[in-house]
Formats: C-alpha cells, structure tokens, sequence
C-alpha cells in the first residue's frame, strides 16, 4: 500500500514539474516575442525618423544650394546636369545647349557681364584628383542635354582614364576680377623661354577663368609646359577677362626623372662643362652676354670663344644661335662648326648679329657616342695685336720688290740671291693645286689627300669629305615641304618659311609667321598674319584714352596727336 502511495506522488509531482516548465517556457516565448515586436516598432518608427530627418535636410540643402546659387550667381540661378562631350579647342570656353541661353537670357544674366560656370564632377565613380573647375562660355551650339568640354577643362575635371558617366554640373558664378597669380612649372626651362610671360599672357587670352589647382598648358614651338596654379588673389577662383593680373612663375620642386624636352643648362664663362652624347642626339648650353660685356666687345678688345672638345672616337657637331631662337639644329642655327676633332667658334665686334643678350649652344652627336667638353670663354685681342712687328724680309710670303722675282712653281716671290737655289727644292717637293679657282701649295706627300668638293669646289683633307658631303649637301626637308641643302636650308628657316618662329610685334609672343595679311592695308605695313589679327585688338592711347587698334596706334598718335 504504502508502495502505491509512493509511486503516485512521484508521479503527481512530476507532472506538476512538467507543467511548471511548460507553463515557464510559455511566459519566456511571450516575453521574447513581445521584445521583438517591441524592437521591430522601435526599428520601423526610428525609420520613419531617420526618412522624415532626411527630407528635412534635403530640403534645407536645397533651400541651402539655391541660396548659396543666387549669391554666387549674383541673383541669377542656374544649375544643369549635362553629359559632358569632348571636342578640339584652347583655352576654357565651353558650348552649351541653346535652352540654357534662353534660361541665362531671362534671367538676364547677358546684362551683368561676361558669363562664368562653376564645373563639378556628377557621379563620379571613381577617384580623380580634380573634380572641379571654372569656365567661360563659347558659344550655345551643343546638343540638349550635353555640354561641350575642351581639352584644358576635361584634364582638369578628369584623371588620364576617361570617365565612365561623364556627367557634369554646371552651375552659374560670379566671379571677382583676378589681381594675383602664382604659378608653379611642371617642366624646366620655362623662364629660358625670351619674353615668357608674354607667351603666358597669349595663352590667357583663350582663358576666361583662373582656378586654384589647376594645371595651365602654354605651347611654345615644339615645346609644351603646364604650369599648376598654386594661389590666386582676391580667391581661389577668379576671372582674367579686362584685368591685369601680376603672375610669380616658380621652377618644379624637383628635377623631373626623364623629359622627352630639350632644356638649357646654363654655361659659365672659364669653365668648362663634360657630357656624353649619343649619335643623332643633342644637348643644349646657354650663356648671356651682358651690357657691360657687350661693350668691350664692340671696342674690339675682347672676342668670345666657344669651343667644344672630343675625348673619343666619335664625332660632334657645334651649333650656336642667339635667343630667341633656343634649340640651335642642322635646319636653324646662326653659326655653327664642322671640323673634324675639336671645334672653336670665335664671335667678334665684326660680327653683325651678336650683341647683348643670351645665347644657346648646340652639340650634336654626328658618329658614334661621344665623351666631349663645352666651354666659352673671353679671349682678350688688345694685348695680342701690341708690339706685332712686320713679317721678315726672308718669308716666303713676299710681295714684288725690285729685289724679288717670282717663283714659277708657287707663285711666291722671293729674293733674287736664293731663287735658284728655291726653284730646284720647290719643284722637287711642292706641287700646285690646278683645280680652277685654287691654287694652294702642297707637299708631295699631300697631294692624294687634297680633293676638291663636285658641288661647292671647297678643298678639303680626304678624310673630311665624306663628313661635308653628309652635312652640307644632304637634302634636307622642312616642315613646310620644302626641300634644300644645309646652307639653303638655314637661309630658307631664318628668312623664308611660313612655319619659322617670329616675335609678335603686339603680344611680344613667339608665333608662326605665317603667310601675308589678307588686308591689303596690312601687307603694306608689312604685317604677318597673326600680327593682322593680333593687331586688331583695342588699348588705350597714352594721350586721350580712346581706344585705337594697336597696328593704328602709330597713324593715331601722328594724325591725331602729331607726333613721330
């Protein structure tokens, strides 16, 4: 009995356990899903929050941006999203659709000055390091829903790689007039260049806007710079139309590794400077020559000496040219020296192109590769021609004197006493050159190696023939089509051909030379046809203040204000 007893509170406990279990893990699931649902309110309403946090933000940006458009637009809001198009143009004028000229004139942005936009990259996926800009407006021609870039603008906005969605952001500014440049050279040799910053400034003209940050690219010849914009005053974006602006130009930081661009190292006079050239190859110099100089050379008291050496087998060529011509070549140069082994140019006051002012040196590798020496040098004259006495009477140099007969093998005169004597040793070792025109004694030994050139009859050593057929009667071609040998070549490129480099006489700027001024009035001048151009550009007259085309400055100070 007692056994039952036990048996069924055992068990009546145990399903008092199990229903206190069940009824514990009954109240844990309510609990737990009451914290869910709890946490899922909590997690919708903060949702809620955060989308109605976002529309106000959104909304006070918009407010934000319009107001901060209508600022800097000056009362005038204009902002477009346009798939940006590449196309061939200078400077950082861009083409827009006509609708935003209809846009701009209602607004009427035309009656506040010249049209200036900000430029920023739109969904932009990847890194670039530029994602900003400035720009005026070059015409309103291009597609709905495009904006024409140029290539100064798209470098600037863009990394090399070209965009994947190239969408831009152009907005209306106004922007101050600028008062201050720095600028900063990503290439050596930029201040080498004469008149640089009139260069600079013809490369301006094309521009409506300056920005901090970006990079400049000023073409002068065959040579390229971009110049970075390091500071701009009165701010980091401001506009070059009618101001004038004072510019710092700054070398690079450091030397670049490798330059596909020639560049001048400067010469010292005395000192000697060493390199190796490779065949087909040149390396250029460059030395001035101050007032002070200048004038002792034009006394005929001193001379420059440049003079280039070769330690090796190879051969060089030296070229000198007077600035603003920089790179001295075959095609273009103002002196230059051929002779085999060591060269020297000797520039005197006889010389009619030197005087004050810089000068480069050319070497150029003619065979092989080549160690060598450049130097210049002042060469005193004065002391040299002090206390020179006249030849002696026993020269073989004599002229006619009643004491003298002439050789009949060399043609010289020589005393009578020894004429016999000179005539048996003459005939026996000189020989006289028959070439027409020539003449030159030779000795025996020398005959075989004396030769005369078929084209220009100069006599030359045997060994040198090869080298001055090569040189100066090697057919040349020029940019411009034509084809001459060195010596007409060099006449052709300093004189003659459309493509030379010529000094603007309004920009001060190195330019094409172009053919002659359409106007007939121009060419009468003597005016290029970029000086055409360039001279139609308007200044101030110095007396009145009327504006007068600059290329009819000098009639307008003559008829107006009699003046020469």
């Amino acid at each position: 009995m007692d056994f039952e007893l036990r048996r069924a509170r055992e068990k009546l406990e145990k399903e008092q356990k199990d229903r206190k279990e069940k009824a514990k893990s009954r109240l844990e699931r309510e609990r737990k899903a009451k914290l869910e649902a709890n946490r899922h309110r909590e997690a919708i309403e903060s949702a809620q929050r955060s989308r109605r946090i976002h529309a106000m933000e959104a909304q006070i940006k918009a407010e934000q941006q319009m107001e901060e458009t209508i600022f800097a637009g000056r009362g005038i809001s204009f902002n477009r999203v346009l798939e940006a198009v590449p196309f061939e143009g200078s400077g950082d004028k861009i083409k827009l659709p006509p609708s935003c000229f209809n846009e701009l004139s209602e607004q009427g942005a035309f009656d506040k000055g010249p049209l200036h936009f900000q430029l920023s990259v739109a969904h932009q996926d990847h890194e670039s390091t530029h994602g900003s800009t400035h720009a005026g407006v070059l015409e309103f021609t291009a597609d709905e829903g495009t904006v024409g870039i140029p290539p100064h603008i798209w470098n600037n906005l863009y990394s090399k790689q070209d965009p994947n969605t190239p969408l831009v952001e152009v907005k209306y500014v106004w922007l101050s007039k600028g008062t201050y440049a720095k600028l900063q050279s990503e290439e050596l040799g930029f201040s080498d260049i004469p008149n640089h910053k009139a260069v600079l400034e013809t490369t301006l003209r094309q521009h409506a806007t300056l920005s901090q940050d970006d990079v400049l690219t000023v073409k002068h010849g065959v040579l390229t710079f971009h110049l970075r914009v390091l500071e701009l005053k009165p701010s980091s974006s401001v506009s070059v139309l009618e101001t004038d602006i004072e510019v710092d130009i700054m070398g690079p930081d450091s030397l670049p590794e490798k330059t596909t661009q020639h560049v001048l190292k400067p010469l010292t006079f005395g000192k000697s400077e060493s390199g190796i050239i490779n065949e087909g190859e040149y390396a250029y110099y460059k030395f001035s020559i101050d007032d002070d100089t200048w004038k002792i050379i034009a006394l005929g008291d001193v001379e420059i000496e440049v003079n280039l050496d070769s330690e090796s087998n190879g051969d060089t060529d030296l070229y000198l040219s007077r600035h603003p011509l920089l790179f001295p070549n075959t095609h273009q140069h103002g002196w230059s020296s051929h002779d085999m082994g060591s060269k020297c140019l000797v520039l005197g006051s006889k010389d009619h192109t030197l005087g004050p002012g810089s000068y480069s040196v050319g070497v150029y590798g003619f065979k092989g590769t080549t160690k060598y020496n450049v130097s210049v040098t002042i060469k005193d004259t004065s002391k040299s021609n002090v206390g020179q006495q006249p030849m002696s009477s026993s020269s073989d140099g004599l002229t006619s004197t009643a004491d003298t007969v002439e050789c009949g093998n060399c043609k010289h005169y020589i005393p009578v006493r020894t004429i016999a004597l000179h005539e048996a040793y003459c005939r026996r070792h000189n020989v006289i050159c028959q070439h027409t025109g020539c003449g030159v004694v030779l000795r025996t030994e020398e005959v075989k190696n004396h030769v005369h050139c078929v084209k220009c009859e100069q006599a030359f050593h045997s060994t040198e023939m090869e080298k001055h057929m090569k040189v100066f009667h090697e057919p040349l071609s020029c940019a411009c089509g034509v084809v001459l040998e060195k010596t007409q070549m060099v006449q052709h490129q300093s004189s003659e051909c459309a493509l030379r480099l010529v000094t603007c006489r309004f920009c001060g700027d190195m330019v094409q030379a172009g053919s002659l001024a359409v106007d007939a009035r121009d060419r009468l001048r003597g005016l290029s046809e970029h000086e055409s151009l360039c001279g139609s550009r308007t200044a101030p007259c110095d007396s009145c203040g009327r504006a007068v085309m600059l290329k009819e400055m000098d009639i307008h100070q003559v008829a107006v204000h009699q003046k020469n």
